[in-house]
């Protein structure tokens, strides 16, 4: 399956939209990450996942996401993962799209960025108010980067 992403950094604004909201707690680590493809385990609030993600190219890379017991996430998360990355994620619809909103906790503390999934590279959709700057193609805002900080 093709993921077609646009991320972004989101200002303080952001607060006053997501206080109305419900989160879900993310934990996640990788158990692998070479040359830009990664293997990743998340707890994502009673749900755990494995996802093997290709090398970028552009916006765009396959994605596997498969779903997996919550017991299995916990435990590949302790015994094969060097540090975990812990943010809270909420989802919100602007226009047609959903937005993902995570703001992260622990070192990366004030850290909030929001993730858009298109059909399209060039699609059109509808730019918030508390969107401030494009970081799609900027590697340190990449997930499997940001937990080197963690």
């Amino acid at each position: 399956m093709k993921e077609i992403e646009r991320k972004y950094l989101v200002s303080d604004a952001i607060s006053d939209v997501v206080k109305y909201l419900q989160s879900k707690k993310i934990r996640q680590g990788y158990i692998s990450d070479i040359d830009g493809k990664t293997v990743r385990v998340r707890t994502k609030g009673e749900k755990g996942y494995l996802t093997i993600k290709g090398k970028s190219v552009g916006i765009s890379r396959d994605e596997f996401e498969y779903e997996i017991p919550l017991e299995d996430a916990n435990q590949l998360l302790a015994d094969f993962c060097a540090k975990v990355l812990e943010k809270e994620r909420y989802e919100l619809v602007v226009g047609e799209k959903k937005w993902e909103i995570d703001i992260f906790h622990g070192k990366l503390e004030g850290l909030k960025i929001a993730e858009i999934e298109l059909e399209s590279e060039d699609e059109a959709f509808e730019l918030p108010n508390w969107i401030e700057k494009e970081v799609s193609s900027d590697v340190q805002y990449y997930n499997s980067k940001l937990i080197e900080k963690a």
